[in-house]
Order: C-alpha cells, then structure tokens, then sequence
C-alpha cells in the first residue's frame, strides 16, 4: 500500500512549469500558494496584461489543491436558512449564484486553455441515513425549486438502487449540476496555463516577511525578496501561522484523508455507483466517494479533525466504511492512502478580503474548494486588477475566537462531540 496520494502517482507533475529565479522588476503582485485559488487569480491577471508571481513554500501538486476528492459541488458548507437568516435574502442568493457559477467558471478554464482535466458532469448523489432524513429531504428539494430555481430529485425506498447500490441509506438528494475534475490534473493543468502565460511559478520558496513601504510591499523569501504593488495570500488550510496572523487566526487546519482500492470489475461499479456520479453522506464525519477513470473506488473523510494521523490506521478505517457502505467489498485492497489539510472557518464561510495593511487574502473553504477556489481565485484576480469593485463575498464578517490565536488545540474535543451528534442523528 503506498501512503502518497493516488492522482498525483497516477498524473506526476509535468516538466516545464516552473521557475528558479526570482524577477528582479517590481510586480503588479505576488501570490503566495501555487493551489487552484494562487493559480487561477494569476491567470486571470495576467489576462489583464498585470505582472505576476506565484510562490509556494511546497512543490505545486503536493497540497490539498491536487489530492482532494475533485468533486465540483453546488451551494456552501452553511446551509440556505443559515445564509439568509446571517446576510438576508439578496446576498444568500448571491452567494448561491456564484456556488453555480463556480462549476461552470471550472469548466469554461479548461476549454478555454484545452487542458485535459478529466471533467465530467454527471452530477451529485447526498445521502441520508435516518427515517428524518426523509422529510429533510424533501422540504431541501422544494425550498431550492420554489425560492432558488433548482431542481432536485428525492430518491427513496425501491428507487434508491437507481442511484446508489447501497441498503445503508433510506434517502438520497440528487442533482445534476455537479461536475468532477481530476485534482491533480486541474491543478497542473492550470499551472501549465498560468506558466504559458509568462508568470514565473517559483516552488519551494517560503514567504518570511511582507513589509509595507509606501505604495509597495518587500515580499520576502528563502530565495530572495521582490517588491510588489498588491500582495495575495493564497494558502488555505496550508496558511502559515505567523505570516499574516490575523488571516490564521480566521482558519483551522483540518486533516482530510482519502484511499483508493484495487481497480474494481466495471460491472460492480455500474451497480455499485450508477451513473458515474459523486456521492457524500450526511454526517459531520461524512464520507465523500466516487469512482475513478480507471475503476477504483475512491473514498475520503475523516476519523477525527486532526492533520496529523497515522495513515495505516486511517486505511484500517476506510476500508472498515468501505464495507459498510458496499458489504461485498468488505477487506477490498487499498491500494493508496493519504491525507491533506483543508481549512474551516468559524463561520464556515469563505473568506475574502485585506488585512489591516492591505494584503489581499481568499481562504477557508470547508471542503468545497474544487468549485470555490476556481471562483474566489479568479474573483479577487479582477478584484486586485481593477476589472471590478465587488464581489458577493466581499465585505462579509470573518469572525474568529478570542482563545484561538492559530494553534486548534480544541480539535480533540471538537471531534468527539461531532462523533456524538453524529451517532444520534443530530
């Protein structure tokens, strides 16, 4: 069993997208994460004839960015009732719009820059586990129809074995929106187009210091400095915890772990996983899966919320979840297990916009980063570049809490009463 992630063995990083040195000319700006947010502002500056360079402490595919579970989802971590009761009617629907556009925004970068990313839209199956999820289901089905325009379709009882080969479940939501990319390839994919572009993507180099002087800023790194007019910090669950201390203190690193099996018979999977969807259960530890262009299962989730377990043990689990979702692929072999780090925010909201001293930042997307990081990268290129003024996103409270000042030391806690609520159907 390899502990490194399945879509970057499959697709290795390609040659050529990278650079060594640092530009010697002041910038328009400096983006500090070479993800799917780093890259996809950089394009679309560059796009405005803006300078731009992309630095990340870690080599480009080895973040949360390439090795995620690709799936290109509608809608954010809060629920609609949630979002209108905190921002009202007409910002949620903003907010809901954008989710959409998301997706479509993913789709339109790769035929516009002809990269392979392995897109599909098939759509979305999320699953309920208890005699209540029913009813949920159903009213989620109809307040989306009459207040948004979206349709749903509720399957249950005899039906369920449409979309699911599972007896684990008594209800599924479906839609047909969602898209699936393969990370990996996105992500190089994307590189490839920003370096095509003429923006230098410098791997391996860390940002020790950002310093105002004037109308500029001293980016510095382990490879040098350069000066820029607009500073973007593009880290995510990767954010370091005293670079931009007040943007730490707004996300929590959160361990998300994936394993692949075995390729699978493809008549298994047609029954197992009809339609070719993505799929995710309905719990706080859910379980994210699909299947993948070469037959494996591939499954995601968590035990608990640390970053930092053991990869063996996390196998154990999943393929113990595995079993339980598909009993005749109980003891399948995995093959690939890894993990990464997403961020979440208290608000369970994106967030973007300027520290105190101007530095841009878009982070904390909770596990809908495929989709959301294509959007907000993009948004806050034209933010930075002057090619709008505004975004649903912007000007949105990003609360923190007095006892975190970056180290999640309440993660442990956390996760035990996520496991309780879970257990209970809460």
């Amino acid at each position: 069993m390899k502990t490194v992630p399945y879509w970057t063995d499959n697709t290795p990083k390609p040659a050529g997208i990278t650079a060594d040195d640092l530009p010697t000319e002041r910038l328009d700006a400096v983006i500090i994460g070479a993800g799917v947010t780093g890259l996809t502002a950089a394009r679309r500056l560059a796009d405005l004839g803006k300078t731009v360079l992309v630095v990340d402490a870690m080599e480009i595919g080895s973040a949360a960015s390439a090795i995620n579970g690709g799936q290109l989802n509608y809608g954010l971590k809060p629920g609609l009732a949630t979002l209108e009761k905190r921002y009202g009617s007409e910002t949620t629907h903003a907010l809901w719009d954008a989710s959409l556009e998301a997706i479509d925004l993913a789709e339109r970068i790769i035929r516009e820059d002809g990269f392979d990313a392995g897109f599909r839209r098939a759509g979305a199956v999320s699953l309920g586990y208890h005699d209540s999820s029913r009813a949920k289901a159903h009213a989620t089905s109809g307040m989306l129809r009459e207040k948004y325009g979206f349709n749903t379709t509720v399957y249950e009882g005899d039906d369920l074995h449409s979309v699911i080969g599972s007896d684990l479940f008594t209800v599924a939501l479906v839609s047909e929106v969602d898209g699936a990319v393969d990370p990996a390839k996105y992500n190089f994919g994307l590189a490839a187009a920003v370096a095509g572009r003429g923006v230098p993507i410098i791997e391996g180099c860390e940002v020790t210091g950002i310093r105002r002087v004037g109308d500029e800023y001293v980016v510095s790194t382990t490879k040098g400095a350069v000066r820029s007019g607009d500073v973007l910090l593009a880290t995510n669950g990767y954010t370091p915890k005293d670079l931009v201390p007040s943007v730490r203190r707004q996300v929590v690193p959160i361990g998300s772990y994936m394993v692949a099996t075995v390729p699978l018979p493809a008549e298994t999977l047609d029954r197992l996983l009809p339609g070719n969807r993505v799929y995710w259960t309905q719990r706080r530890f859910l379980n994210y899966f699909r299947r993948s262009d070469d037959d494996r299962l591939l499954l995601g989730g968590r035990p608990n919320l640390s970053p930092n377990l053991d990869l063996t043990e996390v196998a154990a689990g999943m393929q113990t979840a595995i079993g339980e979702i598909f009993p005749e692929l109980s003891g399948v072999e995995i093959t690939h297990v890894w993990g990464g780090k997403l961020a979440a925010t208290f608000d369970l909201m994106p967030h973007l916009g300027r520290t105190d001293d101007g530095v841009w930042y878009a982070v904390g997307y909770g596990g809908h980063g495929m989709s959301l990081a294509t959007y907000l990268g993009t948004n806050v290129g034209d933010l930075i570049g002057g090619a709008t003024d505004d975004s649903p996103f912007l000007g949105l409270r990003h609360p923190t809490r007095f006892y975190y000042r970056g180290d999640p030391w309440f993660l442990g806690a956390g996760g035990l009463a996520f496991r309780a609520l879970d257990r209970i159907g809460r």
